[in-house]
């Protein structure tokens, strides 16, 4: 086995730890937000020795949550903040499980590209180039999440990604506040490279 394609089967392996991993952290996450958000909302007798045990044990982490969301002005029930973190581990996993998907398919787009020779170097240039540019708009919508838009990597996926984005948010009819201009780029991007490959 050359050692492109070795790098692929790690890289697989590494997924299914990964998502093993995200799966095992809910499974063990999802019965401590049901008693927080029980301790917080008191439905459990709030100075009782289970209520106080779980609130030394998640209060560190939701009051970072917390300040979290006041710093983004995101409103919310302190009762409900268990299932807002559970919800940042989910979308968390969710979103390293794309990035890991992603850079498994740039690289064996270039292996496969690679291994046509001289031919290759067209189709993995505008495997890279797509690929960057999914990539680009996968971090640009995550930093958006956390409010990292400011990050050296959101502002640095902002530079690659608003060129296209931009006109394109304006040609797209409103839907509250929601921006669909990156999902329906990320679709364009993927009828864009299957026809330069096509022509390639």
């Amino acid at each position: 086995m050359d050692s492109p394609a070795a790098l692929l089967a790690l890289l697989g392996v590494a997924l299914l730890w990964v998502r093993a991993l995200i799966l095992g952290t809910l499974l063990l996450l999802t019965p401590l937000a049901a008693l927080a958000w029980a301790a917080r909302s008191r439905r459990l007798p709030p100075f009782g020795r289970l209520a106080r045990r779980v609130r030394a044990l998640t209060d560190p982490a939701l009051g970072a949550l917390e300040r979290r969301l006041w710093h983004l002005r995101i409103r919310h029930r302190s009762a409900n903040l268990p299932w807002w973190g559970l919800a940042t581990v989910l979308l968390g996993g969710v979103a390293l499980v794309m990035g890991l998907e992603l850079l498994r398919e740039i690289l064996r787009g270039a292996f496969l590209a690679t291994r046509a020779g001289g031919a290759g170097v067209p189709t993995l240039l505008v495997r890279w180039t797509i690929g960057l540019l999914h990539l680009a708009i996968f971090l640009r919508v995550v930093t958006s999440w956390f409010g990292g838009g400011a990050s050296a990597i959101g502002r640095l996926a902002h530079r690659l990604t608003e060129w296209f984005l931009g006109p394109l948010r304006r040609a797209l009819p409103p839907v509250g506040m929601a921006d669909l201009s990156p999902i329906v780029a990320w679709f364009l991007l993927i009828l864009v490279e299957r026809f330069l490959l096509a022509v390639v």
